[in-house]
């Protein structure tokens, strides 16, 4: 009996892959545990939230941070995600040097409609055993906001996090990292989203 193994990928030999010209530039995808991962496409209630957020966190933030906007993240050695919505530390170069890792990452953000289940249960352990200190999930299915904070791992050697916050779409929510500003949800879910 012959045992087959899948190639995990490293991040590495990602990178090296996507120079050579191994995916075309209009495919999306994301190295998750090892593995390539096809992005699902978005829909429009994701598409609006998505934008309506960009434009509300930015009002609240100007400069004082980086946002970025599905771009990858370093998560060593096997994931490189490109969460929806990242706020990262200032830095000099704007990551020109390398993209964030967890250390430079202040809150972390993924809206999920059809990746609900995807966000909450392949990638919230992977944020959480990176040490990823704030993960939220604007869920479009639920219409609430999930906020995970407090990384820990159990017993049986599983990462999660130990709080989680829902705040609904006509409530505000503090900036984990500038909790003298908050977050208007009503101005950030989508219309149809909020009514429900």
């Amino acid at each position: 009996m012959t045992v087959t193994t899948a190639k995990r990928f490293t991040i590495a030999e990602y990178e090296r892959l996507a120079e050579l010209g191994f995916f075309r530039e209009d495919e999306r995808v994301e190295l998750i545990n090892g593995e390539i991962i096809s992005m699902v496409s978005k829909g429009r209630p994701h598409s609006v939230c998505e934008t309506r957020l960009e434009r509300e966190l930015y009002k609240l933030v100007g400069e004082r941070v980086i946002l970025r906007g599905q771009q990858p993240i370093i998560i060593p050695n096997y994931n490189e995600p490109e969460p929806d919505r990242v706020i990262a530390q200032n830095r000099d170069d704007d990551y020109l040097g390398a993209h964030p890792s967890p250390t430079d990452i202040l809150l972390l953000i993924e809206i999920a409609d059809s990746s609900l289940k995807y966000d909450q249960e392949v990638k919230l352990p992977i944020y959480a055993q990176a040490g990823v200190s704030n993960y939220w999930i604007f869920n479009l299915v639920d219409s609430c906001l999930e906020c995970y904070s407090e990384s820990y791992q159990d017993l049986q050697g599983k990462f999660g996090y130990r709080r989680k916050l829902i705040f609904l779409p006509n409530e505000s929510v503090n900036l984990p990292f500038l909790p003298n500003l908050s977050l208007d949800l009503s101005k950030v879910f989508p219309q149809q989203v909020a009514r429900d």
